[in-house]
């Protein structure tokens, strides 16, 4: 079911991240069921533990009706596209499976830099000053778009060709959890 009305003027709504721009702070998002476009503000995602999506990403969502339109207040779930396995393969990730990745433990994290337009960055480990190197290939399958520098984020690794590189990224509050 795509969307169950609540009598508190609220309803739950899933739907496909038609954009979303970290820097604007806002984005939308298109109702599996039709209608208008529904506003995602940056708080709201957030709040969910992430600071970007990428577009495409599947959300189910608490939407209420304001002056302007639809727009999102709480996020329940996300998913990645279900395509992101079919961009250019980074061939150190290429060869593990869901249930490795899954299985490596999450490890907190900062972002030192990162720059979409070159496609990678940088982040540490809390405790340990070595780089360790995020593909923008990586985002993607993680559902995300961007990442700002500061941003806290738990991390899975693997030792790469060329060092300790990010394998899986997630929003810092639910690694904590």
């Amino acid at each position: 079911m795509t969307r169950q009305e609540n009598p508190d003027s609220t309803s739950i709504i899933s739907g496909c991240v038609k954009w979303f721009d970290p820097g604007k702070g806002f984005g939308f998002v298109l109702c599996d069921d039709g209608g208008p476009d529904i506003l995602l503000h940056a708080n709201v995602l957030r709040n969910f533990g992430q600071g970007s999506v990428v577009d495409g990403s599947t959300l189910t969502m608490v939407v209420q009706q304001s002056d302007r339109g639809l727009q999102a207040v709480e996020i329940l779930a996300l998913a990645p596209p279900s395509d992101m396995g079919e961009g250019p393969g980074l061939r150190d990730v290429e060869h593990y499976t869901a249930e490795e990745i899954a299985a490596k433990p999450i490890l907190p994290a900062r972002i030192k830099w990162f720059d979409k337009a070159k496609g990678f960055g940088f982040a540490n480990v809390f405790g340990d000053r070595s780089d360790v190197f995020v593909h923008v290939e990586v985002l993607r399958r993680c559902g995300l778009s961007d990442l700002q520098a500061g941003e806290a984020i738990g991390m899975r690794l693997i030792d790469g060709q060329r060092g300790k590189m990010a394998i899986d990224l997630i929003g810092w509050e639910f690694a904590c959890t």
